[in-house]
């Protein structure tokens, strides 16, 4: 009995899977909207507090700061902005946020306006 697949002839093209090439930066921006920085109740975005997203092939890397280097709630705005981009579809672990202070942040002319100073 002939079997209706040659697998010995089979040719197999197989390319490996991005799983997160369909996840824009767009939607990782508007992720990054939601996350309200705790003490002035504007999104870390908006502030300018992100500098940096890379999308790679195994996740994503979010170079961020904060207002302050002494900001009590650090681990927290971590913890949010992982779990707001990691809701895109992103295995635990696979959204890495990396703090710098250089440079500093300084607030822009449009986010003093908006708070009043």
């Amino acid at each position: 009995m002939m079997h209706p697949f040659n697998l010995q002839s089979s040719t197999f093209d197989i390319q490996p899977i991005n799983m997160y090439e369909k996840i824009t930066e767009q939607q990782i921006i508007e992720k990054l909207k939601q996350v309200k920085d705790p003490e002035i109740g504007i999104d870390i975005y908006t502030l300018g507090l992100v500098y940096k997203i890379t999308r790679e092939e195994d996740g994503v890397e979010i170079l961020m700061t904060l207002t302050t280097p002494l900001c009590p709630f650090a681990d927290d705005l971590i913890a949010d902005v992982e779990k707001k981009v990691g809701s895109l579809g992103y295995a635990e672990g696979d959204v890495r946020v990396e703090l710098t202070f250089d440079p500093e942040w300084v607030a822009s002319e449009e986010v003093r306006m908006m708070l009043g100073v």
